[in-house]
């Protein structure tokens, strides 16, 4: 929480996913340490440390107090020091957090605008799932949670997710593959895998659609067809490459997450030696 517009949208879409899932909100301010800036070393100089630190907190609490009294939610705060995302990690590691919730800012550059290096290296590191809050408009609650697949092999957690998230919002859950090739072979089992997945999804109860739509772009095509449907939140996994490379998020998820202005739950895949917990479909 860094009190900007972002973030207190953020926040205010945080209520409903708190009340579903029986948490408490926690507000945390990182004051960053960062030396090569002059004024952050100023601010870490003892006095003005403590003086900086003592206002942050009680417009931390002010804000909390006030958001407990719209909400009727449990918000507690907390003020640390230190680089930002390894400050969110370590203390939702600390707090065992079901969700970590962020409102993302762009950064300009000549042709693109990408979501700030703070963002990408919590959603690289942090121990449970991260929504990033992009854009300014957002319905309340979650009607469309979508689901885009592909054939990588972390399609089951992914689901596994979506049917727990669907359950608790009484959502729908919309399949989407964008067909990026016409191999035969391909088209034909990604069709099969889809069509399993949809059942799965319905044998629990939850409505469930499922839709392919060519293009060859992936990240473009997910956006447009949340936009099209009216998705409520997009959810990606963030390290396609786990076979590959651990600690880099997948150029597929980094797209998404920078295009789009609906909410993104980005999942980190299990360890290997986690997925026997997971029961096939």
């Amino acid at each position: 929480m860094d009190f900007s517009e972002q973030a207190l949208i953020a926040l205010n879409q945080s209520f409903n996913l708190a009340r579903l899932t029986k948490t408490e909100i926690t507000l945390l301010y990182v004051m960053d340490q960062d030396t090569s800036n002059p004024i952050s070393k100023l601010l870490f100089k003892s006095e003005a440390s403590k003086e900086a630190k003592d206002k942050i907190r009680a417009k931390l609490d002010k804000l909390a107090e006030d958001t407990t009294k719209e909400s009727g939610i449990k918000i507690s705060t907390l003020v640390v020091k230190g680089k930002v995302y390894e400050q969110i990690v370590k203390v939702a590691n600390r707090l065992k957090a079901t969700f970590i919730i962020m409102g993302t800012h762009n950064k300009s550059s000549i042709k693109n605008k990408f979501i700030g290096s703070n963002t990408m290296s919590v959603l690289r590191d942090s121990p449970c799932p991260v929504i990033t809050i992009k854009g300014k408009m957002h319905r309340q609650g979650c009607k469309n949670i979508i689901l885009p697949l592909d054939l990588t092999k972390e399609t089951k957690e992914k689901v596994s997710k979506a049917v727990e998230l669907a359950k608790l919002f009484g959502s729908s859950v919309r399949i989407v593959s964008v067909l990026d090739s016409h191999d035969e072979f391909k088209v034909n089992k990604l069709k099969r895998q889809i069509n399993q997945v949809k059942k799965f999804i319905e044998e629990k109860g939850i409505e469930s659609t499922a839709e392919f739509v060519d293009g060859s772009n992936i990240a473009e095509g997910v956006i447009a067809y949340a936009k099209k449907v009216k998705g409520d939140l997009i959810m990606i996994m963030t390290q396609q490459e786990t076979d590959w490379i651990d600690f880099f998020i997948g150029s597929k998820a980094q797209h998404v997450i920078n295009l789009s202005d609906i909410p993104i739950l980005s999942i980190k895949p299990f360890e290997k030696k986690d997925m026997s917990t997971f029961t096939p479909y």
